[in-house]
């Protein structure tokens, strides 16, 4: 019987990773015959891989289908004819993204699923990851300078959203895989103030600056008329400023929802007992992964008009600035993860309730 589930689950894995490469052959196809290049056609093969990759997992997992619909982003990220707006630095970028690091996820989930292990921590890092993909791409047509050549393939688009927000409500509902008590260790870390903390120390002070910067960009993405937003854009980063609105829906994204999750971490690197540390933290650093990763590279990509390009005499503190700000959620998540006891509840001692009552 062991031996029969061993061979089914090495069929099934190696069947998937095939299957995946699927996407090449669907994307040549539609990238040379020119027939398969109209709107609404190229709407309905959507459709149709969305269904064929629907029933295919859905089949596979029959656990969780949510996590394996998005592994064909570039299939349906195809054609400029199609979607014009994928031309554009950022799109390139984040296509790169969807079908490298987001393929590399899928696999991961769908081989742990099949295991039957537990798949919380990636599965809440991949929805970060899509979810500041997909919101950023789909505002930033609108508000951006391709919001009139809205194709009905864009539509879409919004399925890839619903997919991961829909995945993420589902693991933060579900019980952790982790206790949420802890006893002697867990007090012990939690008895100890943040001086002796050097580790949570430097966190702390990295996620201040983390604050810092992203007040700073979002200001010059509401177009602040403070000098120093004016210095910054023109001096340093003018490729917030890009006429395709992708920087600038990202950096209003970071600066409405990511700037309060920063200021959480604090908060929860401050006081003990913090559960929620240790998902939050995770999908976060997926979604400012992923928001980094095509920032930089679009900021750097030659498609990018050279005026809005990092100047030359500020690329290096501009590019370590920018990677700094990337790595500092992926430390906090690496941190709680590792060492959860500072983020645990107490459990009561025996007989505690017995000895308070006599005490008072």
């Amino acid at each position: 019987m062991l031996q029969q589930f061993n061979r089914t689950h090495t069929f099934m894995e190696t069947f998937v990773f095939i299957f995946s490469f699927s996407a090449l052959g669907i994307l040549y196809a539609m990238n040379t015959i020119p027939e398969f290049q109209e709107p609404y056609v190229i709407l309905e093969i959507g459709v149709a891989v969305l269904v064929i990759v629907f029933l295919f997992y859905f089949l596979i997992t029959r656990v969780y289908f949510s996590t394996c619909l998005q592994y064909n982003t570039l299939t349906m990220h195809h054609s400029y004819q199609g979607e014009p707006y994928l031309g554009t630095p950022y799109a390139i970028m984040m296509c790169y993204w969807d079908g490298i690091a987001h393929f590399i996820m899928y696999l991961v989930m769908i081989s742990r699923i099949t295991d039957r292990k537990a798949y919380r921590t990636i599965g809440l890092f991949w929805a970060g990851s899509l979810c500041a993909n997909m919101s950023v791409f789909i505002s930033g047509i609108v508000a951006g300078k391709y919001g009139s050549e809205i194709r009905p393939a864009f539509w879409l688009n919004f399925l890839f959203l619903l997919m991961p927000v829909w995945g993420a409500v589902t693991l933060f509902t579900r019980p952790k895989d982790r206790p949420l008590i802890g006893g002697y260790n867990a007090q012990h870390a939690q008895s100890m103030k943040l001086i002796w903390r050097p580790l949570d120390l430097i966190l702390v002070v990295l996620l201040f600056g983390a604050i810092a910067f992203t007040i700073l960009r979002g200001l010059v993405a509401l177009d602040s008329p403070l000098e120093a937003c004016s210095l910054y854009l023109r001096h340093y980063e003018p490729y917030l400023k890009d006429p395709v609105g992708y920087p600038r829906v990202m950096m209003l994204h970071l600066f409405f929802y990511g700037l309060p999750l920063l200021g959480a971490f604090v908060y929860g690197l401050l006081k003990p007992g913090c559960t929620w540390m240790t998902d939050w933290t995770i999908f976060f650093a997926g979604a400012m992964t992923q928001c980094q990763w095509a920032h930089i590279g679009a900021s750097l990509h030659p498609r990018t008009a050279s005026p809005f390009r990092i100047p030359g005499d500020a690329f290096w503190m501009v590019l370590a600035a920018n990677l700094l700000y990337a790595v500092t959620p992926l430390l906090v998540a690496m941190r709680v993860y590792s060492n959860p006891y500072f983020f645990l509840k107490i459990a009561p001692f025996p007989g505690s309730n017995i000895l308070s009552g006599l005490c008072s």
